[in-house]
């Protein structure tokens, strides 16, 4: 019976151990997001701006169009939405109309403002349906997808 106690009180202890590694890894992640986030660019160099708060956008619902190693996405694209956009999507398979609720989605209409994927974005600009973007709000790393003079053709405001 001492055997068994004494078993299992290493075996507890070893577990324990073991998870330590795993624990530190997350909370390292979870403060590397943080400062990326906190030191957000955008694709003009400046500190990256809210998108949009109704609905919250970003891939962490922030309102901002923030990225980290999770996007896989990469959701740095501040658009507003056109129904011509909107439909083109849906036709691709990715309906953004649709709320989803589990996923904190409310579904978009023309008008809102939402941080898309820039692979997404930059097929839709190819195709003649891209919608405008906020560049004060569409992240730097935008730029590894789309040129600048593509965002800035398509831009809200021209700067």
């Amino acid at each position: 019976m001492k055997r068994n106690y004494v078993l299992s009180i290493l075996v507890f202890i070893f577990v324990l151990l073991s998870i330590k590694p795993i624990v530190e890894e997350y909370h390292y992640k979870q403060a590397s997001t943080k400062t990326m986030i906190e030191n957000a660019k955008n694709v003009l160099g400046s500190d990256l701006r809210t998108c949009c708060m109704d609905p919250v956008t970003g891939f962490y619902r922030n309102g901002r169009c923030d990225t980290g190693e999770n996007d896989y996405g990469t959701h740095v694209v501040c658009a507003e939405m056109t129904q011509e956009f909107l439909d083109y999507t849906k036709s691709l398979g990715n309906d953004l109309c649709t709320p989803k609720p589990e996923f904190r989605f409310p579904g978009l209409k023309a008008g809102d403002k939402w941080c898309l994927c820039a692979i997404r974005w930059k097929e839709a600009y190819d195709a003649g349906v891209a919608p405008p973007v906020v560049l004060e709000s569409t992240h730097e790393k935008a730029l590894q997808f789309i040129g600048l003079d593509a965002l800035r053709k398509k831009a809200l405001r021209k700067i």
